[in-house]
């Protein structure tokens, strides 16, 4: 165990310390990489992968879905791989590294590449993505001041790099090519292993971040050392993924039981399920007071996934919506990925300062009304695009300002909901239970890729022509986001109803 003289003792930079700053850049290019591939993914498969398809909105959307939920299901596992194994700095190279093999092979264009690229960034990102905001935390004594400032020092990275990642990836590939586009999101990446081995080479993080002990790295299985078992099984379980990815038709004819589920959907299904079995074994088991927070926990995160569901349409229906419906004078409908980052990064401070303001004024909203709130938002904001088809010009697009107005009011939302959700879990939920909470935390994302799936398979357009667009489009992106945004404002208002209820289920929790 670290001693306070250990902490003190650690290289200091601007109050803070200097590891801090090398897991700054290192997540910055990671999200770089990340957001960048991204902005482009959706657009690469309509137009590339899928190309001579009628349907091939259709299979993109279910691709795209199947895609998300395994990059954030993905954590779970390398979280714990990482806690009981490897270590935080094992795990962040092993998912760096695999995930830049990932982007580079994402610039052959080939189907099979293709699939074995996105394999690769998911079991990569689930190594990478949960170690390296713990190694944050390991850097702050326990009860430091000093911790919350550094994370949102370090989530500012994060959106930094979610801001001009898709400018810049979104660039090149409308300029010279996708493939361009993919090559500089590899770059980014491996950019950021080099700075993070910068920070060990000069000694920044001490001894943090190593195994638990290195008799578990040398402990054999089937004769092979753990250590090298498990890049090992990492790489192996890439074309495994990549089969799931490809399996994107339905499992049956319409109209059937499995008519619109392919074989990824089936698999978080039964997940789902048996999640909400063990939620319901803990519940039976919990004091009165435990079943009273855990629901609100379960509450909370059933919300957050709701919001995520319509949030991550950013990155498939908007950007199609934006690519045929938008008229985008200022930038090309991958480089509107950049937005929602961009309103993080102008919003967070007044926002925050905001909340610091209301709770000296005892009229800080407590967490169930800051989640209605919340929901609201990501409504106003679809029903902001529900209303641009009035603006439509002869060839069906809309002015670019709409779209400026519902990223600022989803990331507004976004603000509102996403920064108290995660210690919520940690408070409400008892604490022989706290890392499983944690884990349905972060597959809620997972599941809200379920329902930016579905979304996008509702509001598919049948069509060959590259140049699909014009009213007919413009009219079911226009009544779909009127419908998210009836569901949005529904959840939203009741929550607020909900809320005085809540909040007495809470009790000394806020």
């Amino acid at each position: 165990m670290e001693t306070q003289n250990e902490f003190t003792e650690q290289p200091q930079l601007f109050g803070h310390p200097k590891g801090l700053f090398y897991l700054f850049f290192a997540e910055l290019w990671e999200r770089f990489s990340f957001y960048g591939m991204r902005a482009l993914l959706t657009l690469y498969m309509v137009n590339v992968i899928f190309e001579a398809l009628a349907e091939r909105d259709f299979a993109t959307a279910a691709v795209y879905a199947s895609y998300g939920s395994l990059v954030y299901a993905s954590t779970v596992i390398g979280g714990r791989i990482s806690d009981q194994i490897l270590g935080m700095r094992n795990s962040i190279f092993l998912g760096g590294t695999l995930m830049s093999i990932g982007h580079f092979v994402l610039a052959i264009q080939n189907d099979i590449a293709f699939f074995l690229a996105l394999a690769l960034i998911i079991v990569g990102n689930g190594f990478f993505k949960p170690n390296i905001s713990t190694f944050v935390g390991t850097l702050y004594p326990h009860g430091d001041p000093k911790k919350d400032s550094g994370f949102t020092i370090f989530y500012m990275g994060i959106n930094i790099g979610g801001w001009i990642a898709p400018l810049l990836c979104g660039w090149l590939a409308y300029e010279y090519g996708w493939h361009y586009g993919f090559g500089l999101a590899g770059v980014g990446m491996l950019t950021g292993l080099v700075v993070f081995w910068r920070g060990i080479q000069s000694n920044v993080f001490g001894e943090r971040g190593l195994p638990p002990n290195q008799h578990v790295m040398s402990k054999k299985v089937l004769g092979i050392k753990q250590g090298i078992l498990i890049p090992v099984l990492a790489v192996l379980s890439a074309p495994l993924i990549a089969y799931l990815l490809s399996a994107y038709k339905s499992l049956g004819d319409p109209g059937t039981f499995l008519g619109d589920q392919n074989i990824v959907n089936v698999i978080f299904k039964l997940i789902g399920v048996a999640i909400i079995v063990y939620l319901g074994y803990i519940m039976y088991q919990a004091t009165l007071d435990e079943r009273k927070k855990l629901f609100v926990a379960i509450l909370i995160t059933f919300f957050m996934t709701i919001f995520w569901g319509f949030h991550e349409l950013s990155g498939s229906v908007i950007t199609l919506f934006a690519s045929r419906n938008v008229e985008l004078t200022l930038m090309s409908a991958a480089q509107t990925n950049s937005l929602n980052s961009m309103w993080i990064i102008i919003l967070a401070i007044p926002i925050s300062l905001m909340w610091t303001f209301l709770s000296k004024k005892g009229l800080n909203p407590r967490t169930p009304y800051k989640f209605g709130f919340g929901l609201l938002f990501a409504g106003i904001s679809f029903y902001i695009l529900s209303l641009s088809g009035a603006s439509a010009n002869a060839d069906g697009l809309v002015p670019f300002a709409y779209l400026l107005l519902m990223y600022f009011l989803i990331s507004l939302g976004e603000l509102f909901m996403s920064p108290v959700g995660l210690s919520k879990i940690t408070d409400l939920s008892p604490k022989r239970i706290v890392a499983f909470m944690m884990g349905v935390w972060f597959l809620a994302v997972a599941f809200a890729f379920q329902v930016v799936g579905f979304i996008g398979q509702q509001l598919a357009i049948e069509s060959t022509d590259k140049n699909v667009g014009g009213f007919e489009t413009l009219t079911v992106y226009t009544d779909g986001f009127q419908l998210i945004a009836e569901y949005a404002l529904g959840a939203g208002i009741l929550v607020l109803l909900a809320s005085p209820f809540i909040k007495r289920l809470m009790g000394e929790v806020h």
